[in-house]
């Protein structure tokens, strides 16, 4: 028996997954996923950034980003892997 899924509330579901430039802890679970062995010394926040976009959860608007919020999201990257 093969389940039917309604394709509204999968896509619901599917906008419920997405990240934006608030969803610090979910983009850090997402870079630490993608990135396992990132070296924080040698990470430009300009790199970070083009990591983030290109995640396949992120759905936000690059051009609202700043230094701020990529540091935010550096430094609890950072805190995850450095407890």
């Amino acid at each position: 028996m093969t389940k039917s899924y309604d394709p509204i509330i999968m896509a619901l579901m599917a906008v419920e997954e997405r990240l934006n430039w608030d969803d610090t802890f979910g983009i850090v679970q997402c870079l630490k996923r993608s990135h396992p062995s990132v070296n924080f010394e040698s990470l430009s926040l300009g790199t970070l950034c083009e990591w983030i976009l290109a995640l396949a959860e992120f759905d936000d608007d690059p051009s609202i980003v700043n230094d701020d919020i990529l540091l935010q999201i550096f430094n609890t990257w950072y805190e995850e892997v450095n407890p």
